[in-house]
């Protein structure tokens, strides 16, 4: 029941926000706005599991010593200065990082907020650290375990 009435209460004030406003302070909770804006531009026009299994490889991979362990460094891995080698793709592209969907960008808020708080849909990836769209053919992948399918992505881990 709390979770019902925290999602209620977000997409209510989703509907009265701007699409770039965050449904909670991001200065207060910078680990969920990272987490809800990787998961907005990896899987939005995805289904509810493949945009919970984005937020779940992203706390995977921050629960793994070959990562950094914050959510915001493995969600910015890879930017250095000069040299663009992201690991999620839209962190590098060049274009403004700010949602312009607020209903997707509100039920992105509620995924990461539900993956943090109360560990909503962990474990939805079986512990996989990568994923890619389902229309490209990374060399990596090869080196790696495939999980499986989830919507728009596959997913694979570590052996």
């Amino acid at each position: 029941m709390k979770h019902f009435i925290m999602a209620a209460i977000l997409l209510v004030a989703a509907k009265a926000a701007d699409a770039s406003e965050s449904l909670f302070n991001p200065e207060s909770y910078p680990q969920i706005h990272c987490l809800a804006l990787n998961v907005y531009f990896e899987a939005r026009g995805s289904n509810l599991a493949d945009k919970a299994a984005v937020a779940d490889v992203v706390l995977n991979r921050k629960n793994d010593t070959r990562y950094p362990q914050t959510i915001c460094e493995v969600v910015h891995d890879g930017y250095k200065k000069g040299r663009r080698d992201c690991q999620f793709s839209w962190f590098c592209d060049g274009k403004a990082d700010v949602p312009k969907e607020y209903d997707r960008w509100a039920e992105a808020q509620m995924i990461a907020w539900g993956m943090v708080k109360f560990d909503k849909y962990r474990g939805i990836t079986e512990g996989a650290t990568h994923y890619h769209a389902t229309y490209v053919s990374p060399r990596w992948a090869k080196s790696l375990q495939m999980v499986g399918r989830i919507g728009a992505h596959i997913f694979y881990r570590w052996e």
